[in-house]
């Protein structure tokens, strides 16, 4: 049985192309497909987490009573919107 195979030719005037080669050369060789397999399947889970984490957001923000005051909605702990960017950027 034939493998399947995979190009990947990043186009060095993106950015994010530029970086994602130098993230694959920084790579032992023998490992890059084991990395592109792993970064793969982390950013599959991340976005699962991602969609679970708005939609219990959803539900929870939908059982707030109706007249809270935008107060209320600001007063957030000392570090949260860096501990939920942590968990969006996984």
């Amino acid at each position: 049985m034939n493998r399947p195979h995979f190009l990947f030719r990043p186009n060095m005037q993106n950015e994010e192309h530029r970086q994602a080669w130098q993230l694959l050369q920084e790579v032992p060789e023998g490992q890059k497909s084991a990395f592109i397999v792993r970064a793969i399947l982390r950013m599959d889970r991340a976005e699962g987490l991602e969609s679970l984490l708005r939609r219990v957001l959803k539900e929870e923000l939908s059982a707030l009573p109706v007249g809270v005051a935008p107060a209320q909605e600001q007063d957030l702990p000392d570090g949260m919107m860096g501990f939920l960017d942590a968990l969006m950027e996984g």
